[in-house]
């Protein structure tokens, strides 16, 4: 298992923009269709802009229509965790990076085949390493 990361805040405020900071630390959202990765068809690996773990790749990523990047599938069980969300009048279950706590985005049971989710992640989560196809 992955070593979890345990920082004080202000450490993660020194490290992290002020958009990464409020989404990462204080589970905030970007508005729809503003996030770099929204509309990205670029070949890689998504990883956390707070530790760079591996979270997904551009081969499970999906044009959802919500406006933020989403995908049918993490790189593995081991990237992510959830935990409930009953904030604002709703349930949902929010995605966490499972090494360093930053809240990702939520997960829908309305994605695509074969897995029938869809990750919808804030673009201010994630950092794109670029690959070749």
């Amino acid at each position: 298992m992955t070593e979890k990361i345990n920082k004080p805040e202000q450490q993660w405020r020194d490290e992290l923009s002020d958009e990464q900071f409020r989404v990462l630390r204080q589970h905030g959202t970007e508005p729809a269709f503003t996030g770099k990765y929204h509309d990205c068809k670029t070949h890689g690996t998504y990883v956390c802009s707070g530790c760079g773990e591996p979270l997904f790749t551009s081969e499970t990523k999906f044009d959802s229509g919500s406006g933020w990047p989403s995908y049918w599938q993490p790189m593995n069980d081991k990237a992510i965790e959830t935990t409930e969300d009953n904030s604002h009048g709703m349930h949902r279950v929010e995605v966490h990076c499972k090494k360093c706590g930053g809240h990702l985005g939520h997960v829908f049971p309305d994605g695509p085949q074969p897995t029938g989710l869809r990750y919808c992640i804030n673009s201010a989560s994630l950092e794109l390493k670029e690959t070749k196809p």
